[in-house]
């Protein structure tokens, strides 16, 4: 099956796709922001660059798409019909860059929590950000 756009119109639309200061990612720092969270983002020192670093709580938040990082039984991802080893190979790739990334984190002692771009809906984004909320509350570093 070829595919609908030129090469052109295709490559066009693959450069508009960020890869930070998403949607996902300025909701929730848009939330985070509001309930007197500071943070620092896609800071370069900390393996895979998280979207979101909490220094105070040792928390990094990682925001991830749903296609790009292949949520599994997620009606958000898809796998191209055309093109579709490339894809599965790039979104393999992904998965396993997550994964490394999220345990270097874990073993330098940073907690890690993923949000899923699906969870960011508004059906459900004021849940999954009280329960954000709460796991950072969770580990608030307490004053002596």
């Amino acid at each position: 099956m070829a595919d609908v756009h030129s090469p052109e119109k295709r490559s066009f639309n693959m450069s508009r796709i960020r890869s930070k200061d998403t949607k996902p990612e300025m909701l929730v720092r848009k939330f985070l922001f509001s309930k007197g969270f500071r943070f620092r983002i896609n800071d370069k020192r900390y393996p895979g660059k998280p979207d979101i670093v909490l220094p105070k709580y040792k928390t990094v938040i990682l925001i991830h798409g749903c296609f790009w990082h292949g949520h599994d039984g997620c009606k958000y991802f898809v796998i191209p019909k055309t093109r579709t080893e490339w894809w599965q190979h790039k979104i393999t790739t992904n998965k396993t860059n997550d994964l490394r990334n999220r345990s270097a984190l874990e073993q330098a002692g940073w907690r890690a929590l993923e949000i899923w771009e699906c969870e960011l809906k508004k059906s459900v984004f004021d849940r999954t950000m009280s329960q954000i909320s709460e796991q950072l509350n969770v580990s608030k570093p307490q004053l002596t």
